[in-house]
């Protein structure tokens, strides 16, 4: 069994050995410019499409993170017969429910305020939010998004989720489809994404969207930058719609050092690092994957390229 390594920004020297481990029978390699020798599995991060171009015998791709969009993007070097599988959690789900659950609740409880009033030497209570006024608004409701609502509810807040398609969820109010995106945004506090980046969901993060929200929102961006209109955002912001963004995704990563959202006073930015693909719980699960594979059964993660994830 001949596998095929890249992992963009990881450390080789952490999860070469890691895969060897867990993969014994396997020679292992990690992908080289020009490297164009057989191989039966690669295992890879945001690769090059260089890659994959005139390789033959690949019997599956194992995307070492949660979103495929880069991946797909390239379906141009990829042959159409192999198979592309996503992770199932790997440990990220429990860090998103974290990091949205630490943004919800620097905003709800005005942490964000306080801190500005601190810079200040003002101290000064401010006024508690209502709990039932509080909307949260999920866009998509999979693995991370169903984290995200199950760490949510012990607080009490109204929850709602959008998804693609319709979903049962005890506890949460679930819209699905465009036809039920204006009842899902209407009048909601923090909207939250975690949406995968297809071609239906670009740009979803927009003006026309803003303007159902709760005037005053708040916006959690931790699925894609390019589900956000950037433009948008500041003018929501200009105008009152959106109150304050918690952004760990741009749509050019890194921000560029003169991009106006470091600079804006209501804007947090963190590197995309929401929820992070840990190295023993990735190769776990793709050894797991691959034995699989071999023993001629199906895996649930397969990518659908018509879907977009």
């Amino acid at each position: 069994m001949r596998i095929l390594y890249y992992n963009e920004g990881e450390n080789p020297a952490e999860w070469l050995p890691s895969l060897k481990t867990a993969l014994p029978e396997a020679e292992i390699r990690l992908w080289q410019p020009g490297d164009n020798a057989p191989a039966d599995y690669a295992l890879v991060w945001n690769p090059p499409a260089s890659l994959f171009q005139n390789r033959t015998g690949l019997k599956a791709i194992f995307n070492l993170a949660a979103g495929v969009d880069s991946l797909l993007a390239m379906s141009h070097a990829i042959d159409i017969n192999v198979p592309i599988f996503r992770l199932e959690d790997a440990g990220m789900a429990i860090q998103m429910a974290e990091y949205v659950t630490h943004a919800v609740l620097r905003y709800y409880r005005r942490f964000d305020e306080y801190e500005k009033q601190a810079g200040n030497r003002i101290w000064e209570m401010l006024a508690p939010y209502k709990r039932e006024d509080f909307t949260i608004g999920i866009m998509g409701m999979g693995i991370m998004g169903t984290a995200v609502a199950k760490a949510l509810m012990p607080f009490g807040f109204p929850l709602r989720g959008w998804s693609r398609y319709i979903k049962n969820i005890p506890g949460i109010a679930c819209y699905a489809g465009k036809q039920q995106m204006q009842a899902f945004l209407d009048n909601v506090r923090i909207l939250v994404c975690v949406l995968p980046l297809t071609a239906e969901t670009e740009g979803i993060l927009c003006l026309d969207n803003f303007r159902h929200l709760g005037h005053g929102a708040y916006l959690i961006n931790a699925g894609r930058g390019k589900h956000l209109v950037e433009n948008d955002l500041l003018e929501a912001m200009r105008t009152g719609l959106i109150r304050a963004a918690t952004l760990d995704v741009t749509g050019q990563e890194p921000l560029p050092p003169d991009h106006p959202f470091w600079n804006h006073a209501g804007i947090t930015i963190t590197p995309h690092i929401a929820a992070l693909t840990f190295c023993h719980e990735t190769v776990r699960q793709v050894a797991d994957f691959i034995h699989a594979l071999e023993k001629g059964e199906k895996l649930t993660s397969q990518v659908n390229p018509e879907r977009g994830y």
